[in-house]
């Protein structure tokens, strides 16, 4: 089921795009459609286009193609839920880096008298509570570099 608070519509919609038309046998019972899930989602998130509602209700794959292609090219604005989504993550996965850095550097020099040092951490595992596509999706903006093995750290200024 789509959490709101966590993921992004955009993600939703990307699946739609990509699920394959299939005819259905007689006899057999069909999945349940993508684009339910794509109105249930787009109910949830409260206010978007109007013309994304329309492609959504029609089931029209091409009119939802032309409307997610400037916003993953950049040249369109995401809509207001998915950026208060990617801000959200975003402000949680530079908390948890700081807290990680000043863990290290209060536990890197030893004693309460030594002057401790810099940590050299840079890179962190992002908050579980938003899934792999916000960090995707991020990365893809260039607000966070990917690094190895799921860490993910911020780009140089």
């Amino acid at each position: 089921m789509f959490d709101p608070q966590m993921e992004l519509l955009l993600t939703v919609l990307r699946s739609v795009i990509s699920e394959p038309d299939s005819g259905v046998a007689s006899g057999d019972v069909p999945p349940r459609s993508t684009w339910a899930d794509a109105q249930e989602a787009m109910a949830l998130c409260g206010e978007v286009d109007e013309d994304l509602e329309l492609a959504i209700v029609a089931e029209d794959r091409d009119a939802l193609d032309a409307i997610l292609e400037p916003w993953l090219s950049g040249k369109r604005h995401l809509l207001v839920h998915d950026r208060d989504v990617l801000k959200r993550a975003l402000k949680a996965f530079r908390k948890r880096l700081k807290v990680t850095v000043l863990d290290a550097e209060s536990s890197i020099g030893g004693g309460p008298m030594s002057s401790g040092q810099r940590s050299s951490i840079v890179a962190v595992r992002p908050p579980d509570r938003y899934p792999r596509s916000v960090w995707d999706e991020l990365v893809r903006q260039g607000r966070l570099v990917d690094a190895t093995k799921g860490m993910y750290e911020l780009p140089p200024e």
